[in-house]
């Protein structure tokens, strides 16, 4: 198997070349690739004699004429308004002379690059938040008349970002305290998404794509909801004479992140590291492969083989479709 890797940015939107190894590339979906220089970043420091440069795509054709490309006269590729199909290999055979000093004698030199570019989108957030609320017993009726009350306020408070409460739910457990004092509490959970009725309308409003408009706003809900439990601690120490029957822990306010990616799309932080938060429109047959591989112990090739033999395909997991 080719080792692939992956190369930072060199330059100002530029990815070099190698000779020893193919580059990998992550393009957002819509967007402009970066520059892939048919060179290596040594070779870009040296004179060339009559360079020429041909450039191939996934598809195994010339790119020369393609209207969805940019092709300098030095070489360098551009793949404009990137899409899932245009995932794949695209290879640069840079052609040029050697001169010898004293003889004039012309060699003709040529070098393959080989880039691997994929399409990627951004995950879907959604957030998961944990809190908790003092009450009196855990068989008290007003626990869950409360929890219901609070879901109500929680979806107000972001309704206006298609965004709203989903999968909540409240447990009372006893809590003995270090000074051995016992007290009853609320563990409430919930998540924020942004995919409330309406969504869909919204992001008819955005060209092209919705993960950057969702994401903003299930962002904006998380900070509003954040600092509605920020402000139940400044209450009870200020507003309150009678602390309530069931109120706010301070402190207990967390979040954490959780992504997800749409259908044909899926991550994989074994073989892409450098972009292990991305939703990739990765290779199908080194996914599904390669993860199995990783369960089993065998190699992907035996498994991949094994399967063209008995006609056992192997399904790509991912994300169920959304709303």
């Amino acid at each position: 198997m080719e080792e692939q890797n992956s190369v930072d940015l060199i330059g100002k939107n530029y990815v070099f070349g190698s000779i020893k190894h193919k580059v990998t590339v992550y393009v957002k979906v819509f967007t402009n690739s970066p520059f892939l220089v048919c060179m290596d970043l040594a070779r870009s420091h040296e004179e060339l004699i009559d360079p020429k440069y041909s450039w191939v795509g996934p598809d195994g054709k010339t790119l020369k004429g393609q209207k969805y490309v940019n092709l300098t006269e030095t070489g360098k590729l551009m793949v404009m308004g990137f899409k899932e199909s245009m995932s794949g290999a695209y290879t640069c055979t840079l052609s040029h002379k050697i001169i010898e000093t004293t003889t004039q004698e012309e060699r003709e030199m040529s070098e393959a690059y080989h880039f691997m570019v994929y399409a990627y989108r951004e995950a879907d957030h959604a957030y998961q938040v944990f809190v908790r609320f003092t009450t009196r017993e855990c068989k008290l009726a007003a626990n869950g008349l409360f929890f219901e009350e609070l879901k109500k306020i929680l979806n107000n408070i972001i309704a206006d970002l298609t965004c709203h409460i989903v999968e909540s739910s409240c447990k009372c457990h006893s809590v003995k305290l270090p000074d051995g004092g016992l007290l009853h509490e609320l563990f409430v959970s919930f998540q924020v998404s942004p995919f409330a009725p309406g969504w869909k309308e919204v992001c008819h409003q955005v060209p092209y794509d919705c993960e950057d408009a969702t994401n903003m706003r299930v962002r904006e809900a998380r900070d509003r909801i954040g600092e509605f439990f920020h402000k139940q601690t400044y209450a009870l120490k200020r507003q309150f004479r009678i602390i309530p029957t069931i109120h706010y822990v301070e402190s207990s306010f967390s979040v954490i992140r959780i992504d997800s990616c749409q259908p044909g799309f899926g991550k994989n932080d074994i073989t892409h590291k450098n972009c292990a938060s991305c939703c990739g429109k990765y290779q199908t047959r080194w996914f599904k492969y390669s993860s199995l591989a990783l369960i089993t112990g065998l190699s992907e090739e035996y498994l991949v083989n094994i399967s063209v033999k008995s006609g056992i395909s192997v399904p790509l997991l991912e994300r169920h479709p959304r709303c």
